[in-house]
């Protein structure tokens, strides 16, 4: 896996240094049936950056185009064409391997309908991630309760899934997606089956971690009033962005000999 550095990543840097990204995405395009008469073009060449520490939103409706993006961003399932780095690996050219590792290490998990391990309890919930990234029984232990904590629920550590309610089922889930520390939390529609009170909990819990602990926090819903709470709106419909509250990266294709001092935007170049 590639790692970003003016010689190797291809584009000219964009406003920031791309150290400060922890998503940059390039003319992402997705399609399926691919060399068929029946190939579909889900996303048509999006482009856009993520600078660590922000929480943003990505809102659209169904089809869209957000699921297909949220795949990608979580390492479910690579771009037709386009580049894709997340936390400075090139996520477009890993191997299933590192796309496994990606997903274990980089990418903490929040799914709608929580996806806990059944007659598991919830501490052992919050230690699977670390487990398969070969971390010490002791540490993992030791993690996971510290994660209960931040959450809130270290009184439901022995508790079953079918022993909670939604709220602390995504409280567990949420402890889940930071067990390693990773690079971004993705979450899909984190709040669709709770009610509206549960969920505004839930929705405090993400604010609390974005806020203390700085974490990156990409949403995906189809609600605009949480996506209203957010840093940062990005509206996609038939597979474009349509709206973007933050700036979109440029980007100029160079030489990966070229001098990046020497490297200009199209923007610069045009001035």
């Amino acid at each position: 896996m590639k790692k970003i550095t003016p010689a190797t990543y291809g584009y000219a840097p964009p406003p920031k240094e791309a150290s400060e990204y922890v998503i940059c995405a390039k003319d992402i395009v997705k399609s399926f049936y691919v060399g068929t008469p029946n190939e579909l073009e889900i996303l048509h060449g999006m482009t856009f950056n993520v600078p660590k520490g922000e929480f943003v939103s990505i809102v659209g409706q169904s089809g869209s185009g957000k699921s297909t993006l949220m795949n990608i961003i979580g390492a479910l399932d690579r771009p037709t064409s386009g580049q894709y780095y997340l936390d400075g690996t090139d996520v477009s050219k890993a191997s299933d391997k590192e796309l496994s590792a990606i997903r274990n290490k980089q990418i903490g998990f929040v799914f709608q309908t929580f996806n806990l391990i059944a007659r598991t309890s919830a501490l052992k919930n919050i230690e699977l991630p670390m487990l398969y990234a070969g971390v010490p029984a002791k540490q993992r232990k030791e993690r996971a309760e510290e994660l209960l904590e931040i959450v809130e629920m270290t009184d439901r550590a022995k508790h079953m899934p079918n022993e909670l309610s939604g709220g602390q089922k995504q409280r567990i889930a949420i402890a889940r997606a930071m067990a390693n520390d990773p690079a971004i939390i993705l979450a899909d529609e984190p709040t669709g089956a709770l009610d509206s009170k549960t969920g505004r909990l839930v929705m405090d819990l993400f604010h609390k971690l974005h806020k203390e602990q700085g974490k990156t926090i990409v949403l995906i819903t189809h609600n605009n009033e949480l996506a209203a709470e957010t840093d940062r709106i990005i509206t996609i419909s038939d597979g474009n962005i349509i709206g973007d509250t933050g700036d979109i990266a440029e980007y100029k294709p160079v030489h990966s000999e070229q001098n990046p001092n020497e490297q200009t935007t199209e923007k610069e170049a045009g001035e």
